[in-house]
């Protein structure tokens, strides 16, 4: 037999997705109005128009900021799972989050003390 029965149902999900996600494409395309004009084709930077030359560099600020918001965001992620599990916890796992919590506070104000977050 080619097909086992525990993959009929993955088979046929598969086909059922790959053709709603052919439909959805044609229909866009089809309904949608392909009208170019010189707002939809002018260039758009970081939600600003361009001043100058594409390559310029932008100013380290930015990516400082970035990078600080992709950090605690990750950081903050961890707070998902303590939660959904607290009951389950012993006094140690509580007392480890509270710690790293901490430090994750402790962190936010050293940067906010720093000046990292500041924009002129």
């Amino acid at each position: 037999m080619f097909f086992r029965s525990e993959y009929i149902n993955i088979a046929f999900y598969a086909l059922v997705s790959g053709g709603l996600a052919g439909i959805i494409f044609l229909l866009a395309y089809t309904i949608s109005t392909l009208l170019p004009d010189t707002e939809k084709l002018s260039t758009y930077e970081c939600g600003f128009d361009p001043y100058e030359d594409a390559r310029n560099a932008f100013d380290v600020r930015f990516y400082l900021v970035a990078i600080l918001f992709i950090i605690f965001d990750i950081e903050t992620v961890f707070l998902f799972p303590w939660g959904a599990s607290l009951c389950w916890l012993p006094t140690l796992g509580i007392w480890s989050i509270f710690d790293f919590f901490l430090e994750l506070c402790l962190g936010f104000v050293y940067v906010w003390k720093v000046g990292g977050l500041e924009w002129e």
